[in-house]
């Protein structure tokens, strides 16, 4: 998943597009997601999002060079070295659950997000749920209970990680709202991207400085490089692709696109992997689902009366 913001709206002809593009951006996320589940044949969970962090960077920033008039306010901020340890705990923790687990089941468990987000959000940004977003979180937490108990039982531990990516991505949610008041989102997604790859990258040195060892590395096949660059592609082309929606269609709408990502992993995980969600799975993901969407009705609605309640200059 990639972060940004709505900076703009157009005509319904451009929202229709904006849309358009969101849908085709949540397609090519878990394709994404299927390159880093291959890669963990030949490679380490951790190997995989070190190059994958470091072929990002090397594709934003020629896109950076080339959309930099998009580029405003400070680059390196510690909003962008924090959101770049986020980032790298998500890219990690999700990588690490693909390894073992099909991909349909964690990225369900991984959309517990927007929940915590609201929970957080409260907490950070004073934006304190009402009554009713709290029962639709609880709800929620139901829902990842049904999907974590049976998958705790086969995969263990490794079942909790794509929640704690999900608490790293509603965490970087904050620190993206409080940083989009001095950046655009192009400025603080460059920024986090190369503070990522450096951390993840100076990460990699030090382990293999320790002895950790660099067998993988040194006997990667040719196909896996390829696969590497895609997967940095791929990251560039869909925050290029999700910014561009956020440009043109109010966040509110777009959010429920999102959900779109599980339908496309479980695609994904089915055609390439032949894995499919089992029953409880699909009845957890449908309830967190639900719970999620009820929150981004809640959140339009507010920002609806919000609009009505301020005064129209005539």
């Amino acid at each position: 998943m990639t972060t940004t913001t709505a900076t703009s709206t157009g005509s319904d002809a451009d929202k229709r597009i904006g849309m358009i593009v969101m849908c085709l951006a949540m397609g090519l996320l878990p394709v994404g997601d299927a390159i880093s589940k291959s890669l963990t044949s030949v490679l380490p969970p951790f190997e995989v999002t070190v190059l994958r962090a470091l072929a990002q960077a090397a594709f934003l920033v020629p896109v950076a060079v080339l959309l930099r008039r998009h580029l405003a306010g400070p680059i390196f901020t510690l909003a962008s070295l924090a959101s770049a340890a986020l980032i790298a705990t998500v890219t990690y923790t999700l990588i690490t659950a693909f390894s073992v687990m099909p991909i349909a089941t964690a990225i369900a468990i991984f959309f517990l997000e927007p929940l915590v987000l609201t929970l957080l959000a409260g907490i950070f940004l004073g934006e304190v749920p009402g009554p009713r977003r709290f029962a639709a979180v609880g709800v929620g937490l139901v829902g990842a209970m049904i999907v974590i108990r049976p998958n705790f039982a086969v995969f263990g531990p490794v079942a909790l990680l794509p929640l704690v990516g999900a608490v790293a991505y509603a965490l970087n949610m904050i620190v993206l709202r409080k940083a989009s008041l001095r950046q655009s989102a192009l400025s603080f997604q460059v920024g986090a991207s190369l503070c990522a790859a450096a951390l993840l990258g100076g990460a990699e040195i030090v382990r293999l400085a320790l002895g950790g060892g660099g067998g993988p590395l040194l006997e990667m096949p040719g196909w896996a490089m390829i696969a590497v660059a895609a997967a940095g592609m791929l990251a560039t082309v869909t925050f290029l692709m999700i910014t561009f929606a956020f440009s043109k269609v109010e966040a509110s709408i777009l959010a429920p696109f999102q959900y779109l990502e599980i339908v496309g992993a479980t695609a994904v995980g089915f055609l390439i992997f032949g894995e499919f969600p089992d029953g409880m799975t699909i009845l957890g993901a449908a309830i967190i689902l639900g719970s999620g969407i009820y929150v981004f009705h809640r959140e339009r609605a507010r920002d609806l009366e919000v609009a009505s309640a301020q005064p129209r200059d005539h």
